[in-house]
């Protein structure tokens, strides 16, 4: 998406986070061990993101957990990343192999299928924010495919056991934006269903959403694994730190993409 939903050059990219970056009024939290954040434009989604990496960017982590949804390939569980490096306009974002391993080994949900990357951009555009603020910190780029209730939390008790294995200090983050192209009231309603959830950690309450109505949001299932993962890993608090809509930028209501920033510690 370089050159198309954000800047290919590393000066404009960089101007761009930053400006939304200064504009974040985060107030002071505790080092979040999770976060979720959109990814739609840069343009649209970035104001709203920036809230969810300004919160992290005095914490950084030993490493980043990303998941987020397959738009355009269907396939059962989630895909890992394994190894190498992620291409961005800041440089080489490289994989955690070991976290990465780790997490490939455990029985059940995770797969090694590269198709569901190629085309994804729901992990790309969190990069824009974590290559700039979180240079050198190493990732696990997943992709969840059909969004079940058996996926989403067999996925996150298997991501919160190859973390507390780790030992190490591990960001999550569910990549996902929710309402799609309704009225900004309908967008609104929808929206505040998966927010009040997210506040209250209240991963089955989410999935339960999900599953009546999956007009809330593309990356729920993925935001129900982070939920699901970081409840296990002792988290107990959540805020969201900002909302809005795409019309907020392009000025029409009338269909909107809702955008949600949240952070859980």
């Amino acid at each position: 998406m370089a050159g198309r939903w954000y800047p290919d050059d590393p000066a404009r990219l960089a101007a761009d986070v930053d400006r939304f970056l200064s504009s974040a009024d985060v107030p002071r939290l505790p080092a979040p061990r999770a976060i979720v954040a959109p990814h739609a434009g840069l343009m649209y989604s970035g104001p709203v993101g920036a809230y969810a990496y300004k919160a992290v960017k005095d914490h950084p982590p030993d490493a980043i957990v990303m998941v987020g949804p397959s738009h355009f390939v269907p396939f059962d569980g989630v895909s890992i990343w394994p190894e190498g490096a992620w291409a961005t306009p800041f440089g080489l974002v490289q994989v955690d192999t070991a976290l990465a391993s780790a997490l490939a080994a455990a029985k059940g949900v995770m797969t090694d299928f590269p198709e569901a990357h190629r085309r994804e951009h729901s992990l790309e555009m969190q990069l824009t924010f974590i290559a700039h603020l979180m240079a050198g910190v190493p990732i696990v780029p997943m992709v969840m495919g059909e969004q079940t209730r058996e996926t989403a939390f067999l996925a996150g008790e298997l991501i919160a056991g190859a973390i507390a294995d780790s030992g190490r200090r591990v960001l999550l983050v569910a990549s996902s934006d929710l309402s799609h192209y309704e009225p900004a009231d309908t967008a609104a309603r929808l929206d505040d269903v998966v927010m009040s959830h997210v506040q209250r950690l209240d991963d089955q309450g989410l999935m339960n959403a999900l599953e009546s109505n999956p007009r809330h949001a593309c990356g729920g299932g993925p935001m129900v694994a982070v939920l699901h993962a970081v409840r296990q890993l002792g988290a107990s608090d959540a805020a969201v730190l900002r909302y809005a809509d795409s019309g907020d930028v392009s000025g029409d209501k009338s269909s909107v993409v809702g955008y949600m920033a949240a952070a859980i510690w």
